[in-house]
């Protein structure tokens, strides 16, 4: 008897910003390919990354919690991580055939987290790295020429051409070696690929043809709150004109019209890369295997100059959503463009492949499936979704936020600064309904929510009335231990 298990690819990108697609109307961005897949399927408009930045995000995808409860909740390198359940694991366990091609970016380096088999490149350059392993014996390159010759940083603003040819680089690589296992793998069981890019993550050199898709474009510019030099001042930081002599992975920026024109073209070239090097892979699939799901989504987005801000780890809209489309087996019957404006989560991933492949959900996720949205069942999974991040690149940027269908509330926990944006009327969060008039009355019932959230938490956040800025806030919930899940949601 055939196995009726659904296949199921993962297409994970890295940095990708959730407006940041055709079909969410964006001005100059091509990505005809997503947007079939959102168009043929569901796509989520407020879907999140409830711990904005690389490592913490994969927790949460990985193991289908929210941050507090696999207890990283900010970003480090320096963390081995041993859970006792994993997305790849489960369906490893249960006759997947499972395989991940290239940023995993969990520790230690090799441990496969249930995965069969993985070819894994968390960079463009260094050791222990099977895309520059390939680069160097396959190709042919320089161990100075290979990945970063170009010279740009991996977290920085400065946009141009890659000096790779595009078949050379590692979106190409990734997509590549999907579609050889496609052509090795066992026909006896449904498989799990799991194609992870390092793009649209800086550095912003797509090929050449990409770049110059979009630098000799009119690029929307970056948008600044009402607010933004305000907060920014809180955190110590200050702007007088365009900055120059500034360094090229600031996450506070002020850049001239030229750099900023060459850093979002940078990032839309990679974004259209991708997109079209998903467009070749569907095309390699067309026939092959009509049982497949199909999700595609991001660890986390990119400010992109908006709000003077670069980078991740922030509680916006630019920082904190991602994209998330995700497109059922054509037998399933399911609906087409289903739109759900309801928030969602990483953490929602691992429980709706596990449904889809009717393995249970172990008992320690706090995320839950996605399939009675994708079914047009129901417009929503929950009413209220909870993040945070730790402090990164300045302490005043340790933060809590609280999202529902409609409003965005944020409480830095070392400056006490809150902020409350409709996004319903304002999803660029131009103005911060904090500092209105009737702020007191608005901001009331969102701090009570935060309360209830926080009250169990070591870090002592709140005294059960009252929030109590400048206590603590880790990298990990207080009391963590590796071993053990929380039960904060």
């Amino acid at each position: 008897m055939a196995d009726e298990r659904p296949n199921i690819v993962l297409f994970m990108t890295d940095q990708w910003r959730g407006d940041c697609l055709g079909i969410e109307g964006h001005p100059v961005l091509q990505t005809p390919h997503v947007d079939y897949l959102g168009q043929s399927g569901a796509s989520f408009r407020r879907a999140y990354s409830a711990c904005p930045s690389c490592i913490p995000a994969r927790r949460s995808l990985m193991t289908g919690t929210a941050p507090a409860a696999n207890g990283m909740v900010g970003f480090t390198t320096d963390a081995d991580w041993n859970p006792a359940h994993t997305l790849s694991g489960e369906l490893s366990k249960a006759g997947y055939q499972t395989q991940l091609v290239g940023k995993l970016h969990l520790q230690p380096n090799r441990r496969r987290y249930g995965f069969d088999h993985m070819l894994r490149a968390d960079s463009y350059r260094g050791a222990e790295n099977d895309y520059v392993d390939w680069l160097k014996h396959d190709v042919g390159r320089r161990e100075y020429d290979a990945g970063q010759a170009h010279g740009a940083t991996s977290n920085g603003w400065v946009g141009r051409p890659h000096v790779l040819p595009e078949e050379q680089t590692h979106t190409f690589w990734c997509f590549d070696q999907g579609m050889q296992f496609l052509e090795r793998r066992d026909p006896s069981c449904p498989f799990f690929l799991n194609i992870s890019t390092i793009d649209p993550h800086p550095p912003l050199t797509p090929p050449g043809f990409y770049y110059e898709r979009y630098i000799g474009r009119d690029l929307p510019e970056p948008i600044v709150g009402d607010w933004a030099e305000e907060t920014i001042a809180d955190w110590g930081v200050s702007f007088d004109g365009p900055t120059r002599g500034l360094s090229p992975d600031a996450s506070e920026i002020h850049l001239d019209a030229e750099a900023m024109r060459c850093a979002r073209a940078g990032y839309y070239g990679l974004c259209n890369f991708i997109d079209d090097q998903i467009g070749r892979f569907m095309q390699s699939f067309a026939g092959r295997y009509p049982n497949t799901l199909f999700i595609f989504t991001s660890d986390h987005g990119e400010m992109l100059g908006d709000h003077h801000l670069f980078r991740k780890c922030f509680p916006y809209e630019a920082s904190a959503r991602v994209p998330m489309a995700v497109r059922g087996p054509r037998d399933w019957d399911c609906p087409d463009g289903v739109v759900c404006d309801t928030p969602v989560d990483l953490q929602d991933i691992m429980p709706t492949c596990l449904d889809a492949a009717g393995v249970d959900i172990p008992e320690m996720c706090t995320g839950r499936s996605l399939l009675p949205i994708i079914r047009g069942e129901t417009d929503r999974v929950r009413d209220t979704l909870h993040g945070e991040h730790a402090a990164c690149y300045r302490p005043g940027h340790a933060m809590q936020f609280l999202t529902d269908d409609r409003y965005k509330y944020i409480w830095y926990t070392q400056t006490g600064r809150e902020q409350l944006f409709d996004l319903s009327n304002d999803p660029d969060e131009v103005h911060d309904l904090a500092r209105t008039g009737d702020a007191a009355g608005r901001l009331d019932p969102w701090r009570k929510r935060m309360i209830d959230v926080l009250k169990d938490r070591g870090e002592g956040f709140t005294d059960g009335r009252e929030l109590v800025a400048g206590r603590e806030h880790g990298l990990f919930v207080a009391g963590y231990d590796p071993n053990e899940m929380h039960g904060f949601l």
